[in-house]
């Protein structure tokens, strides 16, 4: 294992009825909480109505910012920081999945910070040397894990950049997981968050070092359960066990666990990520496209590591086959793992049009060094034509 610093503030609360056991006691200190969510799903399936009553039954001054976008703004972020500077909101609770969670973290921050925070903390790595308000989650779709990070994923869409960075003082204070709020999302988006999970995972576990470490051994425990629970959960959408799992494999996979003593890879993420700048395309099936068509390129650079993946993650027999071969075997599994799921295998598939420069998003596009090969910017526009 190489050296590392592991820090994780963030209380987690699991389970059936964690929301209405345990949030009027994590909001104690707090007198005006915005309550931010999406774009009114919440309000259709009366997780909305549950958590407005309890803030209610608690006293509390709630200033609603709704209409945060699956690929949330930096405009997006400035307008919720200028809501609650304007009701000096104490607290923010943040109800949805990754990009209601993302773009409330990024408001924290600018709510108490004079300068410009993209330029300050998204442009380059920053320090953040004041107190952001304090956060709160409730997750109704799991899939990127930020519950448990201070990761924040935005998109500049006047420079066409979509960038994330991960400060520990961004962290939410608390998180509240109850699988059950995640019954009533759609099937591309169970699908979605799913494969997000597993990308988050595969990104960790196809990079340096690669001898012997918990890291790997727990990627590939955790990758067979989410292979196991999206097909239980597609099968039977009321699964509770899959969809616990997949819950709980999802904060996994993000919350810094797993990234010990590891370089870790990301590219694939890097590429969605600028696609998304410029076509704002969905994250995790944009990720699902793009994978297969990565691993193919960079196979040959980590055999080893491909093959012990096809062995212990697919269980594909090795008998009578060198590494190469094996591991050449590993990445074609994915690609039948995300055709079985009926997940998009092309950029057509997603909308998106031959006519977007893909040039010009291929050299935008930050290059990696954790995994096996740094690519060019010649070889990203050859995976994204390829991926048409």
């Amino acid at each position: 294992m190489n050296n590392f610093v592991f820090e994780n503030s963030t209380k987690v609360y699991f389970g059936e009825g964690c929301v209405e056991e345990y949030l009027s006691s994590l909001i104690v200190k707090a007198k005006t909480i915005m309550l931010a969510y999406g774009r009114g799903s919440i309000k259709k399936n009366g997780i909305y109505d549950k958590i407005v009553s309890i803030l209610s039954n608690s006293d509390k001054t709630i200033v609603e910012f709704d209409g945060i976008m699956s690929n949330p703004t930096y405009a997006k972020v400035q307008e919720g920081a200028e809501l609650a500077k304007k009701h000096h909101v104490d607290m923010i609770l943040a109800v949805g999945g990754g990009s209601v969670m993302d773009c409330s973290k990024a408001i924290a921050l600018a709510a108490v910070y004079d300068g410009d925070i993209w330029q300050d903390f998204w442009a380059r790595q920053g320090v953040i040397s004041c107190t952001p308000l304090p956060l709160g989650v409730i997750v109704t779709v799991s899939g990127t894990g930020s519950e448990c990070n201070g990761g924040a994923v935005i998109t500049n869409e006047e420079a066409k950049i979509k960038t994330g960075k991960d400060y520990p003082q961004l962290n939410p204070k608390f998180a509240l997981l109850d699988p059950t709020y995640t019954f009533s999302v759609s099937k591309t988006q169970l699908l979605s968050g799913g494969f997000d999970t597993l990308s988050h995972i595969m990104e960790i576990y196809f990079s340096t070092p690669d001898m012997d470490n918990v890291s790997d051994d727990l990627a590939e425990a955790l990758m067979r359960g989410v292979i196991r629970d999206l097909r239980a959960a597609v099968k039977n959408p009321q699964d509770y066990t899959a969809r616990s799992n997949l819950m709980w494999e999802a904060t996994m996979a993000e919350n810094r666990l797993l990234k010990l003593g590891k370089m870790t890879d990301f590219q694939a993420h890097m590429m969605e990520h600028q696609l998304g700048a410029y076509v704002d395309c969905n994250h995790g099936l944009a990720l699902a496209v793009l994978h297969p068509v990565y691993y193919r390129h960079i196979c040959s650079k980590g055999i080893a590591k491909f093959a012990r993946f096809a062995a212990h993650v697919w269980d594909i027999d090795a008998f009578g086959k060198n590494e190469a071969t094996l591991a050449r075997e590993g990445v074609e599994a994915l690609a039948d793992f995300i055709q079985e799921l009926g997940l998009p295998t092309t950029l057509r598939e997603l909308g998106i049009s031959k006519d977007i420069p893909l040039a010009e998003i291929a050299d935008s596009v930050p290059l990696t060094a954790g995994g096996y090969g740094k690519l060019t910017h010649e070889e990203v526009l050859q995976i994204f034509q390829t991926c048409f």
